[in-house]
């Protein structure tokens, strides 16, 4: 397919790293962006560098969720792409894990994704068209030791996006959930030098993002496993 479908993307859950390339990227295909995390104010210079606007919501509150997509729609439009990179992680051993870590582990990368793709589908549904972007990451897929709380809020992440793609794609909305299997380079976390490329970058992963919304629906991945050439399955 050529062109781009879409018209404008939120992001939930924006921070310095792949969120921002993701937005980056998706400016550059022509889309408007709307950026949400808990804090505005910190999505400001990437909100003025986007040519976007910045929003202040809780994922895990559906109030909070339902007036951001309210905000969004008075200010650009209802959203036709929506991003859900939120997530919550705490780790160690299963008999000195804090319950109350684990319910909002659970929360913040499950119940809240589904407050968001819920929001969005009441929008996308009527004109049945639409795509929804759950970021995943290696414990959507292996439960590694001292890890459950992630591994069980990403486990239920990529059961709702298979669910959603089940229910929705023949209905026209294109739903794919992007297993991230490896570690993402940053400004703080770099290759050593014998290892070029041994990290995910993330303006490769927004490529990828963008190329699934650019599939023709014959064709629509529901997910996608991103990995180094050098990382082990």
């Amino acid at each position: 397919m050529t062109g781009m479908p879409y018209r404008t993307a939120l992001i939930v859950g924006v921070g310095g790293g792949l969120s921002a390339s993701v937005a980056r990227t998706f400016r550059k295909a022509g889309m408007t962006i709307a950026l949400a995390a808990r804090r505005a104010s910190d999505l400001a210079p990437l909100a003025k560098e986007v040519g976007g606007k910045a929003f202040a919501c809780d994922a895990i509150k559906q109030a909070e969720v339902a007036k951001l997509f309210a905000d969004v729609e008075a200010a650009f439009g209802a959203p036709d792409v929506v991003v859900y990179n939120a997530s919550y992680r705490t780790r160690g051993p299963v008999v000195e894990l804090d319950p109350a870590e684990v319910e909002k582990s659970i929360i913040v990368s499950a119940f809240g994704a589904f407050l968001v793709a819920q929001q969005a589908v009441k929008r996308m549904l009527p004109r049945a068209h639409g795509a929804i972007l759950f970021t995943g990451a290696s414990a959507s897929v292996k439960g590694y030791a001292q890890s459950a709380p992630f591994a069980m809020g990403k486990f239920a992440l990529r059961g709702l996006a298979q669910s959603l793609a089940r229910e929705l794609s023949p209905q026209g909305l294109h739903i794919a959930h992007i297993v991230i299997d490896g570690g993402i380079r940053s400004s703080s976390r770099t290759e050593p030098p014998d290892k070029p490329d041994s990290m995910l970058d993330p303006n490769a992963i927004a490529q990828t993002y963008l190329d699934l919304l650019q599939q023709h629906r014959s064709a629509w991945a529901w997910e996608i496993e991103l990995r180094p050439w050098l990382e082990r399955f």
